[in-house]
Order: structure tokens, then sequence, then C-alpha cells
């Protein structure tokens, strides 16, 4: 009986500990959002939109994202275990944790005015905020036979999905 109760109270924790508020809503980006990404070392990458919005005197944290036409087939699939780790700060406060919330898109030469998904955070709204969109470098893929091995990153360097 202590096991159950144990994950009850840390599943409650770590939701108490939530980083952005709901609900998602939707909007369209701003004229110029800020663009992040990164590449795989086997070629091809994804490149993040992200635009800060006021809502009802609370901040928003909007974004759409898009990954390259042509890929490795082993990082086909791989840019959402990306975005997973990925986080928004302002500042010094993370507030968003995981990215996958966001639209994906077609890579685009400009990604203003995308219509985007937004999740409201608890940040009370301030003009001039600026998002800082964090993405790790981190294996997405591992090969290993009796011959050896070779493993494929992803590598945060700037948008990395092309564009049109």
């Amino acid at each position: 009986m202590i096991r159950p109760a144990t994950a009850l109270v840390t599943g409650a924790f770590l939701t108490a500990c939530s980083v952005a508020t709901g609900p998602q809503t939707v909007a369209r980006l701003g004229s110029d959002p800020l663009l992040f990404g990164g590449t795989y070392d086997s070629g091809g990458g994804i490149t993040l939109a992200v635009d800060l919005q006021e809502n009802q005197g609370r901040t928003m944290v909007c974004g759409v994202w898009a990954q390259s036409d042509q890929q490795s087939i082993l990082t086909k699939g791989k840019a959402k275990e990306v975005l997973d780790t990925g986080s928004v700060a302002i500042g010094s406060d993370t507030v968003v944790r995981g990215l996958r919330f966001m639209k994906e898109v077609s890579p685009l030469a400009d990604y203003g005015n995308q219509q985007a998904a937004c999740l409201m955070t608890d940040r009370a709204w301030q003009p001039g905020l600026r998002a800082d969109v964090r993405l790790p470098r981190q294996v997405v893929h591992v090969e290993t036979d009796e011959m050896g091995g070779f493993t494929i990153s992803f590598v945060p360097s700037g948008p990395g999905a092309g564009g049109s």
C-alpha cells in the first residue's frame, strides 16, 4: 500500500511543479519571431520559431517548428523527441519545459505570422520580454554491431530545417 501512495504523492508533486499552465491556445506569431534549432550530424535539422505574447495580463509562449525535408532515415521521427527535451526561458526563469505542443509546419524562409500553438504561463506580461529557447545537444540514434558502431547527434546550432 505504501508504493501506490508514494506514486500518487510523486505524481501530485510533479504536477504541482509544472512550469507552463494550460490551456493551450492558438495565435499568430509576430512578424519577427525568435528562430532557433539545430542540425543532425548526419544532415538535416530542426527550426523553431517562438514568440512571446500577452493574454489577459499573462505571458504566452507561442511557436511552430519544422524539420528538413531531406534528412537521414535514421533521424526521421526524432524531432519530437528532441522537442521534448527543449525549454523556453525568460531571463533566468524557465517558463515552459517540453516543446512538443508547438505546431509542425513545412520549412519556410519566413516564419512570421504563422498560425502557432501557445501555452499560457504564470508569468505576468511585461513589454520587451525576450525568450531564450534551449535545446540540448543529444544523441538521437545509436547503432552497434560486432564490427563497431556509430551515433547520430542533434547539435543546437541555430535554425536547421532550411527553408524555401
